[in-house]
């Protein structure tokens, strides 16, 4: 063997990379902790908006009181919805990709700024409105982000 074939084999690493291994029932345990709590940030910013600021958000302040309710309600199911495709998310790209943690914050980042952004950008209704769902959506974004990166490092070990 030649001193560069020598050399070779002491640089190599005899421990390769190691990939995380992903306790899935924990993961998706705390993905649905997730959902739940973000459902519950949508209906408490629902309440906040419509009794403590008086602002007429996804109905009339002045509707029928159940009537009233439909918006937070479908604001709280997709809230949910959100959580659980972003534990999917974290799952899918702790098996597929390097670093998966970096693409996570990425990704789920800029679905917030654009949850955030889109009702200012697009909506029709009083600015009032626009900027509430924009700061409720950002708010559930930053709590999905957070939690699921702490549920992902404590259903993650090194194998």
């Amino acid at each position: 063997m030649s001193e560069d074939d020598r050399t070779r084999e002491m640089s190599r690493d005899p421990h390769p990379p190691r990939r995380p291994a992903v306790q899935a029932g924990r993961l998706w345990a705390g993905g649905v902790a997730t959902a739940v709590i973000a459902a519950l940030i949508a209906m408490v910013g629902f309440l906040i908006v419509r009794v403590l600021l008086q602002i007429p958000y996804l109905a009339p302040i002045e509707g029928d009181i159940i009537g009233g309710w439909d918006g937070a309600v479908q604001l709280a199911i997709a809230a949910a919805l959100a959580a659980l495709a972003a534990t999917g998310l974290a799952q899918l790209l702790l098996v597929a990709v390097p670093s998966p943690m970096a693409y996570f914050g990425w990704i789920a980042g800029l679905l917030t700024a654009v949850a955030t952004v889109y009702p200012l950008a697009f909506s029709t209704g009083p600015l009032t409105v626009r900027i509430a769902t924009g700061v409720i959506h950002l708010v559930i974004g930053m709590a999905i982000i957070s939690l699921v990166t702490t549920t992902v490092t404590s259903a993650s070990t090194r194998t």
